[in-house]
């Protein structure tokens, strides 16, 4: 009868945390490959998860009937949740994972590039140089990197693992590349517009090297690292988030919000590791 009674008093806060359960078995069963069916472009479990973790951070904004103190937990409560849900390319537990939602990424990917190439043709002549010399290899190494993918799910080796972690820093540099080079455009209507277009093939990269870097032990992450002469700070001020959590989130079925958190977590997570 207690039970119930704390029910009927507290129904906020009961109902906190069922949100919380639901998001957090979710979790669980989705990094053990279970995903109940598909919804759209996601997952049944996915959208589960995302629509009770929007759930609760309404209810933690609801001004009414709840004291200023209910109210602030509930708020914590709703970001601690949010903080704790995994990155989807952070939760593949083995290499043939990885390397499949690699394969899953590569039209993505190869549909961006070509956006990229598309737009140097829009600019003027010494600004199409610019970008045509940034982006020239591209093509090249986004394509041998999905035959390692695809080669490693063939056949998964130590061999074919330090290829995907070699060619995916060898990409991320060049994209990085590109990015500087296109801050030095000197239209600005014509700038953002190649910015924008080079952020779509930075995010998918950024989220592959996630994907590589979650399957790598220390000291190749660390390796891995070395090989990043352009760090993360210095094409910073030229990143999109926000473009870049809705290329996540409809990628991966979930909300928006979680999208933000995750793109804003590899971030620090990818400075930390030297990249």
């Amino acid at each position: 009868m207690n039970l119930l009674a704390n029910i009927w008093n507290h129904p906020k806060s009961s109902l906190a945390g069922v949100l919380i359960a639901i998001v957090t078995v979710a979790g669980v069963l989705s990094q053990q490959g279970i995903t109940l069916g598909t919804a759209g472009s996601g997952t049944i479990l996915a959208l589960l998860g995302a629509l009770a973790t929007s759930l609760l951070g309404l209810l933690a904004r609801d001004p009414g009937s709840v004291t200023t103190s209910s109210s602030a937990k509930l708020g914590a409560w709703a970001l601690i949740v949010l903080l704790l849900l995994p990155a989807p390319w952070l939760t593949a537990c083995s290499g043939a994972k990885v390397a499949q939602q690699i394969v899953n990424w590569t039209p993505a990917l190869q549909s961006a590039i070509a956006t990229v190439d598309s737009a140097a043709t829009l600019l003027d002549p010494a600004d199409a140089a610019i970008i045509t010399t940034a982006t020239v290899s591209f093509d090249a190494a986004s394509n041998l990197l999905a035959t390692q993918a695809k080669a490693y799910l063939a056949n998964p080796t130590a061999n074919l693992l330090a290829q995907m972690q070699s060619q995916v820093v060898m990409l991320q540099q060049q994209v990085n590349s590109a990015l500087l080079q296109a801050a030095k455009i000197s239209n600005p209507i014509s700038q953002q517009h190649v910015l924008n277009t080079i952020n779509a093939v930075a995010t998918i990269v950024s989220a592959i090297l996630a994907l590589v870097q979650s399957i790598s032990s220390k000291a190749a992450v660390a390796h891995m690292a070395a090989q990043s002469p352009i760090k993360l700070a210095a094409v910073l001020p030229y990143l999109n988030q926000d473009q870049a959590a809705r290329t996540i989130a409809a990628h991966y079925g979930e909300s928006l919000s979680q999208a933000r958190l995750q793109v804003r977590q590899f971030e620090t997570e990818a400075a930390q590791a030297g990249f």
